[in-house]
């Protein structure tokens, strides 16, 4: 068998694993298999690794970093990408006709940014907001204190739409905890009251370690990385 078979057999062997713990999370959910929205992060992988995740089925990845988006997307130009990490304002320009939704919006500065940007390409762009969930400084997102005010920044927006919210349990916490992260994150998106038309549908929440948490409490789009590439070459 030769090393392109192999990581073909590797890659089917994990999604299989990872795909029935997705099942049977939904299941103890009591949602449906469709509600849960899968994005492998290629943080950590090389494009002929994301080329074989295509003949998977999968065609939707996330990025953390900007730069290695825009190297990817160029490579694999059938892709639908993710922004997953954090975006400084000055790489917005460069990101935003590659990306299908960025989940990382931590800002109202960015906010602003990826709408100034947008209406230069006649373009809507779907966005979702980070809250900050943790006590954690070194995590990124939208401080507490300033959820009553994101309302009001989305009033006079035209070229973004957020569709929903991303959150992150802290690194080290236990099952209980980083569900009554998401548990907290899914009440946002159930109370907080966006102006048309923007709406909260989707959550982000979930990653290798509490993926299946995340799915109990609500998760609409879950990121997956390291479970689906454990034993691939690293880029």
């Amino acid at each position: 068998m030769s090393e392109s078979d192999n990581v073909l057999q590797r890659l089917q062997e994990n999604a299989a694993v990872i795909e029935e713990r997705i099942q049977q999370a939904c299941l103890r959910a009591r949602r449906p298999r469709h509600a849960v929205t899968v994005i492998p992060v290629t943080k950590y992988v090389d494009t002929a690794v994301i080329r074989k995740m295509q003949q998977l089925g999968f065609h939707a990845f996330g990025e953390s970093r900007p730069q290695s988006l825009w190297e990817k997307a160029a490579a694999v130009p059938k892709a639908s990408w993710h922004l997953i990490g954090h975006m400084q304002r000055n790489k917005v320009e460069r990101t935003l006709p590659l990306v299908t939704l960025i989940h990382s919006v931590d800002s109202q500065r960015l906010l602003l940014a990826i709408e100034e940007e947008a209406r230069k390409i006649n373009r809507v762009q779907e966005v979702l907001l980070e809250l900050h969930m943790t006590d954690e400084e070194t995590k990124t997102g939208i401080a507490e204190k300033e959820w009553p005010s994101i309302p009001d920044w989305l009033a006079e927006l035209h070229h973004v739409k957020v569709t929903g919210l991303m959150g992150m349990s802290a690194l080290q916490s236990d099952d209980a905890h980083a569900r009554k992260v998401f548990a907290k994150l899914r009440h946002q998106a159930e109370t907080m009251q966006l102006p048309s038309p923007h709406e909260l549908k989707h959550l982000s929440m979930g990653m290798t370690q509490d993926f299946e948490e995340a799915i109990q409490e609500g998760a609409t789009l879950v990121r997956i990385g390291s479970a689906y590439f454990e034993g691939m070459p690293e880029r």
